[in-house]
């Protein structure tokens, strides 16, 4: 996990994307913000770039690669895997079975979309923030 990495937001609806994209503006964190229609592009993405992001949010219902299958492949995906990425659903497919299969898959946490901007503003910030104070192996320097 790279604290100033970029956030990628897997996400195949574009007025969420929109939404989204206006809390990232209005929390004005500092980490730029890429969007994905599907899994499948981030996944191309993720193995091309050079960049270590910061989290993944991801939708679930998704065209070509869904959120599950998505981190499926992340998670057999030695070289993503060494990124230590969190993965975390962000979704409005919410019941239990969904959240328990979500788990299964070790994804790192599950938040159900909220329709306002106030709601969603807090909710990516409380995000945000819990991560920025996480510890993972990618923030040590090699000494």
């Amino acid at each position: 996990m790279n604290g100033n990495g970029p956030v990628i937001i897997i996400e195949d609806d574009i007025d969420d994307q929109e939404l989204l994209s206006e809390v990232f503006t209005n929390l004005n964190y500092p980490n730029e913000v890429l969007f994905f229609g599907d899994g499948e592009e981030a996944y191309e993405f993720l193995n091309v770039t050079n960049k270590i992001p910061f989290l993944i949010l991801s939708d679930i219902n998704m065209p070509k690669l869904d959120g599950f299958e998505l981190r499926k492949k992340i998670k057999l995906d030695a070289k993503l895997q060494m990124k230590c990425i969190p993965y975390l659903f962000f979704t409005t497919a919410s019941n239990q079975k969904t959240v328990i299969d979500a788990y299964s898959e070790s994804v790192q946490g599950f938040f159900v979309k909220q329709s306002s901007v106030n709601e969603l503003e807090n909710t990516i910030r409380v995000i945000m923030e819990y991560w920025k104070k996480c510890a993972s192996p990618n923030n040590f320097v090699n000494t």
